[in-house]
């Protein structure tokens, strides 16, 4: 079994209270699941408002499907062009 974890810091510039904040985690959050069927949460700075860090994880059978998967995952929340990722930390856990 391959355990992939990936820790993402993201910058909501453009957002003022934390509502708006929620809805673009709630937004990214939802399709990033519907999409590559990982778990993904906030995992912390969950009182900044234009502050966050995102937890991902990906369970598999071969390293670099997911490698791949969650090096997708960073390419596609880069993308939404809802948030700039400040920095993203990718492990892979045999077990």
């Amino acid at each position: 079994m391959v355990i992939g974890v990936c820790q993402m810091e993201i910058l909501l510039h453009e957002n003022f209270s934390l509502k708006g904040k929620r809805q673009v985690l709630r937004s990214i959050v939802q399709r990033a699941r519907k999409r590559f069927n990982i778990s993904i949460s906030e995992v912390e700075d969950h009182d900044l408002w234009q502050r966050a860090v995102l937890g991902i994880c990906a369970v598999g059978n071969d390293r670099q499907h997911i490698n791949s998967i969650l090096d997708q995952v960073i390419n596609f929340i880069e993308n939404t062009q809802l948030t700039d990722v400040a920095n993203s930390q990718i492990e892979i856990i045999n077990y």
